[in-house]
Formats: C-alpha cells, sequence, structure tokens
C-alpha cells in the first residue's frame, strides 16, 4: 500500500498550497494597504482578499465534467500551473489592478485543487485505508495555513517587510507540486476504465498496490462503472472457406476470416433468423470438422484480454459442456455406444484366446465369461465387470467338476 499513500501524500499539497495562500493574504494585506493607500477604499481591499474564493468558485461549477472529459491528472497539473504563475504575477504586481488578476488566477488553481485532490485520492486509494487518505487535503491545508503564518510572523518582524515576497513564495512549493503531477502522479484507474483503457489501468493498479495479480480490483471497476452494457452476443457458425461457391455473390460485410496454418482457411458468419437452439446442429457439426481437424485458427481481430484462439486445443474438450449444455446427453449417449461396441470387440477376442488356451474341457466357461462381463460391463462399467466375470467362471469350473 506504499504506492497509493504516497500518491495521497503527493496530489494532498494542492491543499497545502490553498491553506498556505489563504493565511499569507491575511497578514499581507496590512502591508498592501499601506502602499496602495487603500485605507479609504475597502471594496478594493476586500477584492484582494475575496477574488481567490470568486475565482475558486467559478471553476469548481465546471471541473468535475472537463475532469471527467479529460481525466483527473490533467486537472492536477493545470491546477499546479495556475498556482505557479499566480506566485509569479504576485511576485512582480506593480499595481493593484495586476494584484487582483494574480488573485483570481490563484483562485482557479485552488478551485481545481479543493475539487479533485480528493476525488483523486478516493480513486486511487485501497478500500481499507481510503477513510483515512481522504483525511490528508484538511491535514495539509490546515499545515499550509500554519506553516504561512509561520512566515509571515517572521517576516514581519524584518525592518521592512515585503508583501510581494510573502505572496510570490508560493510559486516555490507550487513548483515542486507541479513537477510531482508531472512525473510521478499516475492517472486515476477509476477513470481509466470508464474509457476503456484497462491495460493502463492494471498497470496503474500494479503500481499503486505493489502486487502484479489485481484482476479483482479491476473486476469490481468494471462492474460498478458498467462497462460493456450495452455489449450484444452474436452468435456465428464456422465452417470452411468455400470461395467457389461464394463466386457470383455479393460480399458479406460481417464475414469473419480465420486463417490457420498450411494455408487453411475458415470463415464465420453471422447466424440470421434462427435461435440459438435452431442453430445447434450446425454448429455441432462444425465443432466437429475443427475437432476432427485439430488446427489451431487465429482470428486477427481479437485483441482484448489475448486471443481465444490460441488456445484453441485446450478448451476443446470442454467447449461441449460450456456451450452446449443442452446436448451434453447426445454426446454421452455416443460415447457410451461406442464405448460399448469396443468392449464387445475385446470380449469376444479374450473368449477366443480363452478357449484355444484351454481347449473343449472349459468351453462353457469360457462362453459364460464374456456374456456375463458384458452384461455387468453395462450396467456397473468395465472396472468392476472384470472381477465379476472371472468370479462366476471360477464358480462355473468347481460345479461342473
Amino acid at each position: 500500500m506504499g504506492g497509493a499513500v504516497l500518491v495521497a501524500i503527493a496530489a494532498s499539497i494542492g491543499n497545502l498550497l490553498q491553506g498556505w495562500d489563504n493565511a499569507t493574504i491575511a497578514g499581507a494585506v496590512l502591508y498592501i494597504k499601506k502602499e496602495f493607500n487603500l485605507q479609504s477604499e475597502p471594496l478594493i481591499e476586500g477584492l484582494i482578499v475575496a477574488m481567490s474564493l470568486i475565482g475558486a468558485t467559478v471553476v469548481t461549477t465546471f471541473s468535475g465534467a472537463v475532469a471527467d472529459s479529460i481525466g483527473r491528472r490533467p486537472m492536477l497539473i493545470a491546477s499546479a500551473v495556475l498556482y505557479f504563475v499566480s506566485g509569479l504575477v504576485m511576485l512582480w504586481a506593480p499595481s493593484v489592478y495586476v494584484l487582483l488578476l494574480a488573485r483570481l488566477i490563484d483562485g482557479l488553481g485552488i478551485g481545481l485543487a479543493v475539487t479533485l485532490v480528493p476525488l483523486y485520492i478516493s480513486e486511487t486509494a485501497p478500500t481499507d485505508i481510503r477513510g483515512l487518505l481522504n483525511t490528508l487535503p484538511q491535514f495539509s491545508g490546515s499545515g499550509g495555513m500554519f506553516l504561512s503564518y509561520c512566515m509571515v510572523f517572521g517576516m514581519s518582524l524584518l525592518p521592512k517587510p515585503d508583501w510581494r515576497i510573502m505572496l510570490g513564495v508560493l510559486s516555490i512549493p507550487s513548483l515542486i507540486y507541479l513537477a510531482l503531477t508531472v512525473f510521478y502522479l499516475p492517472e486515476s484507474p477509476r477513470w481509466l476504465v470508464s474509457k476503456g483503457r484497462m491495460a493502463e489501468a492494471k498497470r496503474v493498479l500494479q503500481r499503486l498496490r505493489g502486487r502484479e495479480d489485481v484482476s479483482g480490483e479491476m473486476a469490481l471497476l468494471v462492474e460498478g462503472l458498467g462497462v460493456g452494457k450495452d455489449t450484444r452476443i452474436e452468435e456465428y457458425i464456422i465452417g470452411p472457406d468455400d470461395e467457389l461457391a461464394d463466386e457470383g455473390l455479393a460480399p458479406d460485410p460481417e464475414k469473419i476470416k480465420l486463417y490457420g496454418p498450411e494455408g487453411l482457411s475458415w470463415v464465420a458468419r453471422p447466424v440470421r433468423g434462427q435461435s440459438a437452439l435452431g442453430s445447434a446442429y450446425g454448429l455441432i457439426s462444425q465443432h466437429g470438422s475443427m475437432v476432427s481437424q485439430g488446427k489451431p485458427l487465429v482470428d486477427p481481430v481479437v485483441t482484448l484480454f489475448g486471443s481465444v484462439h490460441e488456445k484453441m486445443p485446450e478448451i476443446m474438450g470442454s467447449m461441449r459442456s460450456t456451450l452446449f449444455p443442452n446436448f451434453g446427453s447426445m454426446f454421452s449417449v455416443a460415447e457410451q455406444q461406442q464405448a460399448k461396441a469396443d468392449w464387445d470387440a475385446e470380449s469376444h477376442r479374450e473368449g477366443d484366446e480363452y478357449a484355444s488356451d484351454h481347449g473343449g474341457d472349459d468351453i462353457e466357461d469360457t462362453l459364460q465369461s464374456p456374456l456375463i462381463s458384458r452384461q455387468a460391463t453395462s450396467v456397473e462399467g468395465k472396472e468392476i465387470a472384470a472381477p465379476h466375470g472371472s468370479i462366476m467362471g471360477a464358480v462355473g469350473r468347481s460345479s461342473s467338476s
């Protein structure tokens, strides 16, 4: 969890700058009034203090929608840039109107920080410490006010306190904040999932959680955001690519071509006007053809979460029970009939060998043993049939003797 904690601390510097600015202007306004002779103009004095709040109020009205569109990280970078620019302008500030403009720019940065930092921390923090990390913005804001008051108090003890330096010092921590947002803070994994950028979201989560397996959290993000809720399931029939049969026909734009080794190619055509049960026979027959070929097919279109066709030989055995659960009895009956026929042939061969080895005296026993074994096989299986046959054969021999 160390990665998530460090990211939350770095992001909360934006709130530290907000507290720093609010406390600095409270001490600097005393010296601003003297320089610009604002004792008789309380409106201008009030605007100097309140201009940052006005800018913050304006930007919070649309910062959420913009962050949903372009991401959380770009908005944090914009906040750091606004902090830095406003600090430089206040350090210069030749007139009261330039100072008002600088305070407005500073307010825009404050509005972005106080809106997006808690949101960003909530989306990057793990669930078990999310509430704890969300106290960092309030803590850092109070810490910024404390540090600023200490700075203003120290500078007020100088023979000639300079309010421009008091306000311009903001550019130093804002530059550090800008470097962290650009080079260290990742994008919110929740926002990445909402935009379908799954690979990036997985890498960010692995970095924040410090482990490779983040599939559970990825699944929760996908489910919570409703990604893919409009997905449709389409049914395709796979068959050999008969180019000669398609000559003279209009090309099918929905046909997907699958390429295999040694020039083998198949096509997947969408099912139109039939239900899944209506096309089951065609799907089963094509499945049998594919199993008989025993060669993997590669779909160049499948790229998300890896290609399914690369694992075709592994999943063929379970394809019947997974894709065609209603036809399990058909396959089981066919397998039972084939197994019974093979066992009958094997039993006849064993009976002939036994007769040739023991002669005509035990002919009755050799005829009984395969017959009883076949009956037991049909009820209890091959493993139980062999012991039963040998026991009945022994009983037959003892009675004849």
